[in-house]
This record gives structure tokens, sequence and C-alpha cells, in this order.
């Protein structure tokens, strides 16, 4: 076993630390062992080139939350564009509630609630959509639930973060339905089952015995609802595509690295590289995909980061409507903080995003350019020190977006998705003069705190 490269990242038990690392992918439908192993570990590299988006940034982190939309988690921050009344289906005015971070119940977010919502572009039918209250919990009715704010007191450290840096206020999530097909998204700008396939993956997977799941792992039989350009929904296929992906385009320059921080090993819907086939047998992926997430303030100590990072939560700390336990802020400002205060800081750009809007009111009407884009905002934080400070950004962005600007950053080909309309965010940036000096953000909790917490599936089904 040979842990080799400029910087030693945690991967094996023995010799490059504890992280939980996946073997040499097995054929589709085969579960993955939980096994550790360091074969095809590269180091993290320098690269600037005069011809990328910035010469100044080594290493860019994409930090994926759940289930927000801007209205609900950023309601009372100065520039948002959000409101605290809705009109809904009866044309009634319907007045948005503080709700916990911490509420004991989900609200659908499939594709079927989204067009309920959305309603042709009116935006009034966020009373009509299904939920589901945790037995014994006290919950709004029905037809109020989706109209809700979170206390900015719950969420401090994201208002600190986006006060400081820069927030986008026109951030929408690509995709029209939940975390599965939204974390294809984010690595390749599509769900679609193939390359040169009009067919997209609309809905989480389910197993035979119809718990979500997904990836090339999943266990035999389980299959994702499909969407055609028609807006038909009557199809069904594994939940293993074979198409590009950013990782692809990572692994194919020498120089460059990247890594998959996710809850767990095998099948779920948050762990993207496994249901994208061409990675999942790649030499890397035992070693590129990494488990529980906190292995990432471990690896950042050690003096590693990769050029392009995923981190994705555990349930907990997801900000999950029903599954999180409130620490998803704190979380987020630990791996924030990690790389702060490490040498990374002065080559980083931070993107802190939701994965999907998790059903929740938003006033603002996405644009629809076919029958599964665009879908309502989510919050976009941009944290590096050459993020412009106390900036409200005011542009069209989407998942394609950050995807973009890793391209240009990295001067690597574009993959020819959602990333060729999208935006490259850099009304987010100013690269003219020297670095800001990281300040730390206030956390009530500390990365002491993440790093005790034992290895869980704690993924939620999406409702």
């Amino acid at each position: 076993m040979n842990c080799r490269g400029l910087f030693v990242i945690v991967a094996a038990a023995s010799l490059c630390g504890c992280a939980q690392s996946l073997a040499p992918a097995p054929p589709p439908n085969q579960t993955l062992p939980n096994v550790t192993g360091t074969q095809g570990v590269r180091p993290e590299v320098s690269r600037r080139l005069s011809s990328a988006l910035s010469s100044k940034i080594d290493h860019v982190v994409i930090i994926v939350q759940e289930n927000r939309t801007v209205n609900d988690l950023f309601n009372a921050f100065p520039g948002a564009m959000t409101v605290r009344t809705a009109k809904n289906s009866f044309g009634q005015t319907v007045q948005l509630r503080p709700i916990p971070l911490t509420a004991p119940y989900d609200i659908s977010h499939r594709h079927d609630a989204f067009t309920t919502e959305f309603d042709n572009g009116k935006g009034d039918g966020f009373n009509l959509v299904q939920s589901g209250c945790r037995k014994g919990a006290h919950c709004p009715p029905k037809g109020l639930r989706a109209y809700g704010y979170v206390p900015k007191a719950e969420v401090l450290p994201y208002y600190v973060m986006a006060g400081r840096y820069t927030f986008a206020n026109h951030m929408f999530q690509t995709n029209q339905g939940p975390s599965f097909p939204a974390h294809q998204y984010l690595v390749s700008g599509t769900s679609t089952i193939a390359d040169g396939s009009p067919l997209r993956a609309s809905e989480n997977p389910l197993t035979p015995t119809h718990h979500s799941t997904g990836g090339c792992d999943s266990p035999s039989g389980s299959t994702v609802v499909l969407i055609d350009p028609q807006g038909n929904e009557t199809q069904t296929a594994p939940p293993c595509f074979d198409r590009n992906s950013l990782m692809a385009l990572i692994d194919n320059q020498p120089d460059l690295s990247w890594h998959y921080y996710q809850n767990h090993l095998g099948p779920g819907l948050w762990m993207a590289p496994a249901a994208v086939l061409p990675i999942y047998q790649s030499k890397y992926f035992a070693t590129d995909v990494v488990a529980p997430p906190s292995q990432i303030l471990k690896d950042i100590g050690k003096g590693y980061l990769a050029n392009v990072t995923w981190v994705t939560p555990t349930g907990k700390a997801s900000d999950h409507p029903n599954s999180t336990n409130g620490t998803g802020p704190a979380w987020v400002a630990s791996v924030v903080n990690k790389i702060g205060e490490s040498k990374f800081w002065d080559t980083t750009a931070i993107f802190v995003t939701w994965d999907d809007w998790g059903g929740w009111y938003d006033p603002m009407i996405p644009t629809v350019y076919n029958s599964y884009e665009l879908g309502f905002r989510v919050p976009l934080i941009v944290i590096s020190p050459y993020a412009k400070l106390h900036y409200i950004s005011s542009k069209a962005h989407e998942f394609g977006s950050i995807l973009k600007f890793t391209e240009k950053t990295f001067g690597l080909p574009s993959l020819g998705t959602t990333d060729v309309r999208a935006d490259d965010l850099a009304d987010c940036f100013n690269f003219s003069g020297p670095p800001h000096k990281f300040v730390p953000i206030p956390s009530p909790l500390g990365e002491r705190y993440f790093l005790n917490q034992p290895a869980t599936n704690d993924e939620p089904d999406d409702y």
C-alpha cells in the first residue's frame, strides 16, 4: 500500500489515517464492501493557467446542503428579495410563519410537486402539495406547511458568511425535482441516463422494497423514474448512468485531483459519483470518494485539499426538514473555518449551495427552459479571499454556473450540458487586488464536535 504525492491524504486505516474509502468498483448492482485503499491517490498540485478564469485559484470547494429556498432560509437577509406573505391557489393571502430549522415535517419536492407549486408560472400552488408530519409531532395544517421561514437566530453562521462575502439572490436549482437528480446536476450539469440520450432521471430511485437509494451499487432491481423532452414520466431505468462528468474531465488531467466527501459508503441519494458509471469503474473511485464528511477536516489538517472538492453532509447536519438536528450552519462553518485558517485559503473558492428547494415557498418564478429545467431558487454563498465583500449578486445563476467556473478556472473543456448556457459567476469575484484576510465564522459548535460524531447511515428518505 502506497501513499504517494506531495501531501498525505487520509485514506487508508493503517498508513494514511482512518477515513472510509471505496475499493475498485464491482459490476453494477453489486453491493460495495466497506474497505479501504490508497491505490490511485493523487497529490493536490498547483495549476495556474493564464487562460483560466483566474490565475489565483487552485482549489474549488462545493459544499452542498439540503432542501431550502432563499425565502425559507434567508428571509431576514438584506437584499435576498424575500417576502412574508403569499397568494395560494384560492387567491387568498397567506402569512408565512417562523418554522424551526428542525421542522418535524417534510414537504414533497418531487417533480410533480414542482409543477403543482409552479402552476404554469403563477407560483400559487404551494398549499396543494403533499407533506408528511412526524408521528406525534405538532405540525401546521397541510395547506400551510410550505409557507414558512427559518428564524435568523437559528442560522446565524449562514447570515455571517452571506453578509461578509457574496450572496446570490438569483440562484436557481437547475432541475425541477428532488435530491438524487439534483446531485447529478452538480457533477454533470444534467441527469441524463447516457451521453446523447434525451431521457433524464427525474426522481429519487427506489429499491424493490421501496426505500430511496441510488447508484451503480444499488441493489438489483432498483429503478429511477425518467422524464422525456415532452414531460412524460412513464419510463424507468437503473440508477447507473454512462455519461460525462466534471470528475471525468479532471481525471483526464494528470496534474489535477478531485475528492467527494459523503455521509457513508454504498448506495444513496447524495452519493453522486457512484451513479456515473465511468467514474464508478475508475481506478480513482476507491480513493476519491471518502466517508464520513468530517474527514475533510482531518485531510486539510494534514495538508491535503484536492483541486476540486464536493462536500455533502450527514443527515443530521444536512438542513433537511424532519431529519436535521439543526447543526447544519455549524457544520458548514467548521469546513469554511478549517479552509480559512489553513494554507489553502489564499487559493480557494468555496461555493455553499442547497441541492433542491424542499417544497418551501419562494416568490421568484424561475425561467422554464424545457420539461425539467429550471427549478425554484436555492441559496448560494460565494466565499473566497477574492469574493466581493458584502455583495449581492443579482445575475441569474444555476448549478451549471458552478461547473462553468470550475471548468474555466482549470482550463477544462465544457461538459456540453447546462454549463453551456450558465454564467460563470465572474461577477462574484474581484481578482485584481490582494486576497482578503480570513476572519473565522462564529459558530456554536467547532470541528471537534463533528469529528467526534459516530459514522452513521442517517441519510433520509426524501418525501
